[in-house]
């Protein structure tokens, strides 16, 4: 299989973004788009010359994987149908909405040896990928992820729209089972959660700090890793890495001085990376760099975040 037969379904906001990539990719022959909305794909389509539908269902026969970017609710649906009916699988996160959902797709994708991908792409952004390699006795890590409000993924909380992305993120760094999880957070300007901060505490010892929010003034994504060899401070949005370790002299008596290295990575194209993994997964028969399951843990994680914030809340309005 050299080239593989692709539809991108939902093409809003960042299914036009899948659409460009599928197009370009020489590993993929784009064959149609779908979207309720006929608006959406009517300039794609004249873009790229392409099919067009308002029914998912109309692609079964065309295509070998798919790439589902429609509002969360109806992931577990499309993306069910497409799974049953032998057809690798590309959605963006969350996974689902529930657990229950999510562990069914996986199951699918297990029984019929189908690609199961999920867009957590914060993984194919090269400041992480930099940094990866390096990250081995973690101690100690700090994400913050900051925005100032908008509407789009107001529809659910910060948590599942923005820290699920850092969940993700740690559970790939640290290898451990988690032994304790506490959170706060608020609701500020709609009814869901708009900031919230979670401490994971794992068996190995190594403790995470995760913040998340959208009411910021200024917009940050930042990551911190401190281990015995090193300190990692990753800007994932200037695509900076700055490598923090202890010198051979000292600054004081008995207290070392502190070599930094900072290296400043091309921007790169993490969408596009994403969906060619997707690809070489399905053309080589190899596991996804984010797999259903990776995903389905991250959903856990963040459900459980959510779950502690919303009895917390409760609790001091009582």
């Amino acid at each position: 299989m050299n080239k593989i037969n692709a539809a991108v379904i939902g093409t809003g906001y960042l299914g036009k973004y899948h659409v460009d990539k599928y197009a370009t990719l020489p590993a993929s022959r784009l064959v149609a788009i779908c979207d309720i909305d006929s608006e959406n794909t009517q300039e794609l389509s004249e873009k790229y010359r392409l099919k067009t539908t308002e029914n998912y269902r109309d692609l079964l026969g065309q295509v070998n994987a798919v790439s589902i970017a429609t509002p969360t609710s109806s992931h577990f649906e499309i993306a069910e149908f497409f799974l049953k009916n032998k057809v690798h699988v590309f959605i963006e996160k969350p996974i689902t909405t529930t657990l229950q959902e999510a562990d069914t797709l996986v199951t699918l994708a297990e029984k019929n040896k189908l690609i199961l991908q999920v867009g957590h792409i914060e993984r194919f952004n090269p400041a992480f990928r930099f940094i990866e390699p390096l990250v081995h006795h973690t101690r100690f890590i700090e994400a913050q992820r900051l925005t100032s409000f908008k509407l789009r993924g107001s529809d659910v909380s910060v948590i599942l729209d923005m820290m699920i992305h850092d969940i993700d993120i740690v559970l790939s760094l640290v290898k451990s089972s988690i032994t304790d999880i506490r959170a706060t957070g608020a609701s500020v300007l709609t009814h869901h959660i708009d900031i919230a901060n979670a401490r994971l505490e794992f068996e190995s010892g190594c403790v995470a700090s995760i913040t998340a929010s959208r009411i910021n003034p200024t917009s940050a994504r930042l990551l911190r890793i401190f281990q015995d060899e090193n300190h990692l401070h990753v800007d994932l949005h200037r695509n900076l890495c700055r490598i923090r370790r202890k010198g051979n002299s000292e600054m004081y008596p008995g207290v070392p001085t502190i070599d930094s290295e900072e290296t400043y990575l091309e921007k790169g194209d993490a969408l596009k990376e994403e969906i060619k993994a997707f690809l070489n997964a399905v053309i080589h028969n190899t596991t996804p760099t984010v797999s259903g399951q990776a995903a389905r843990d991250a959903l856990a994680i963040a459900m459980q975040i959510t779950q502690i914030i919303t009895d917390n809340n409760a609790k001091h309005q009582q």
